[in-house]
């Protein structure tokens, strides 16, 4: 397996090719330095130099300018000129195999998941919860389990708040007390969620690992590209989005121990936003699957300007790193330049301290695993260039690109299946229809019922106020005809009889 060429060597007493060793590209890794300094470069010599081994690439595009991955560079004097120094005999300008991704669809393939993939601790973190409302959202999450409710999308959710609003008593005795205003709260966090178009992101078909793991037929990795331009203005969503798929990772793929090459490499732009604001319990979470992930084949690769935006305990398990320059103009500079040379085995030959802020555009100070994981002593580096555009490509060419994707058809068009709103909507509805359907009659109904049955009896016997009665119309007949006072005490006695009075 051919090492991945980084740059050339040129410390005071050292010239030599500094590489990257496919078997340890799975120890994870650190792009760090100032704005401007050259690491979207570094990430692009990387990306590529992984692919043309056959490793899949997953990161994001959070300037818009590593979209050049997909088109051939072109030549220039100043690019021969580092192509010369550098030595490298086989260069040439060319496109790497790419897929653009983009949780809003825009920029490239929809990019979904469903709410019960995200689960309650990375949602409440979106939704930005307090813990009171995080535990709200546990017990949402866990009465979906036990009654069976599919949670795909955010309407899903919001029926199943509905749910708990209507049953808050019952379910806060069962499972844990539900107030009125962290419901409100919950709505209110996933009203302005949907309003900045995160309701795109859940749903179905939802993202499948596999279609990130993709080698082309002569045998390069694919390198997914997630349009960030716009998602990284939403930090809460964008370290998320990523730590979710960190995590997804982390937990499909099967152990595999050492390979001679990664199955993936993870690289995570803007690392300090996964760890601003984190509390401890996800931060422990994080570091647990950076540690581990190293032996389900993936390399993650954190790129940031200060390597103390990374905590200590996921720092010590970078085993590559690459250090741009550092302008110690602040204590918070100089800190980070103290931790910097601090990080790096010394060399003899070079003050580490100092190279940091002399370095220039596109020179680093580089240490990679060397043989038996044994990280080399430092060395100031000139970067490889990448083959490919180093800047943004046009709306035309994104479009070419994404029309000859592989995964096009899979993901562009949304599916919408049965799930809790649905099904929570019907039985609201047979629960309507049941309350409207008319009663069964009874002769109680009848007779309370104007015009039923015993309506039309009592009117005939009694008559109503514009016709007379059976009985009024036998009365007079009777008082006509007999006229007698044993006559009359017969229809004293009959009209008694019927309303109840004695004779």
């Amino acid at each position: 397996m051919d090492p991945i060429f980084v740059g050339k060597a040129v410390t005071t007493d050292t010239s030599g090719n500094v590489f990257l060793l496919p078997r340890y590209g799975n120890r994870h890794g650190l792009v760090a330095g100032a704005t401007g300094t050259g690491k979207t470069v570094t990430l692009m010599t990387l990306a590529e130099g992984f692919s043309r081994i056959g490793v899949p690439v997953f990161l994001a595009d959070v300037k818009g300018d590593v979209a050049g991955l997909a088109v051939p560079g072109t030549m220039s004097e100043r690019l021969q000129q580092r192509v010369a120094q550098l030595g490298i005999g086989d260069y040439r300008n060319e496109a790497a195999p790419v897929v653009f991704w983009d949780l809003w669809g825009k920029a490239g393939h929809p990019v979904r998941t469903t709410v019960s993939e995200m689960g309650p601790t990375l949602l409440g973190r979106i939704l930005e919860l307090n813990d009171t409302q995080s535990g709200v959202l546990d017990i949402l999450f866990k009465l979906a389990d036990d009654r069976g409710l599919l949670l795909l999308d955010l309407e899903d959710l919001r029926a199943l708040l509905g749910l708990i609003a209507e049953e808050r008593q019952d379910i806060s005795t069962s499972y844990g007390l539900v107030s009125s205003q962290s419901i409100g709260a919950i709505q209110r966090a996933l009203l302005r969620l949907e309003q900045e178009g995160a309701g795109l992101f859940f749903g179905e078909p939802a993202l499948e690992l596999t279609d990130l793991m993709r080698t082309t037929p002569d045998g390069r990795g694919v390198v997914n590209i997630l349009a960030a331009d716009q998602l990284i203005l939403k930090p809460k969503l964008y370290s998320s989005f990523l730590l979710w798929l960190l995590s997804e990772l982390f937990e499909t793929l099967p152990e595999v121990g050492d390979l001679e090459k990664p199955k993936l490499v993870f690289v995570f732009d803007e690392a300090h936003l996964l760890f601003d604001d984190a509390p401890a319990a996800l931060r422990q979470r994080i570091e647990q699957v950076v540690r581990l992930i190293r032996s389900k084949g993936v390399g993650v690769y954190f790129c940031s300007q200060f390597p103390d935006d990374i905590p200590d305990e996921i720092l010590g398990q970078m085993g590559n790193r690459v250090q741009h320059a550092l302008r110690a103009f602040t204590p918070r500079d100089q800190k980070a330049v103290k931790t910097a040379a601090e990080t790096f085995v010394t060399n003899p030959a070079l003050n580490v301290a100092t190279a940091i802020g002399q370095l220039g555009v596109g020179e680093a100070l580089v240490s990679t695993l060397q043989d038996k994981g044994v990280p080399m002593p430092v060395e100031k580096t000139l970067i490889a260039p990448p083959r490919c555009r180093m800047g943004a490509i046009t709306d035309a060419e994104r479009a070419q690109v994404r029309a000859g994707s592989p995964v096009g058809g899979k993901y562009d068009t949304r599916i919408d299946r049965d799930s809790a709103a649905e099904l929570l909507a019907k039985k609201a509805e047979a629960r309507t229809e049941q309350a409207q359907a008319p009663q069964a009659r009874t002769r109680a109904s009848d007779d309370a019922q104007e015009g039923g049955f015993g309506g039309a009896v009592k009117d005939a016997l009694f008559g109503t106020k514009r016709r007379q009665g059976m009985i009024e119309t036998m009365a007079k007949q009777t008082a006509r005809t007999v006229g007698s006072q044993v006559g009359r005490q017969i229809l004293r006695g009959l009209l008694g009889g019927i309303f109840g009075g004695k004779r």
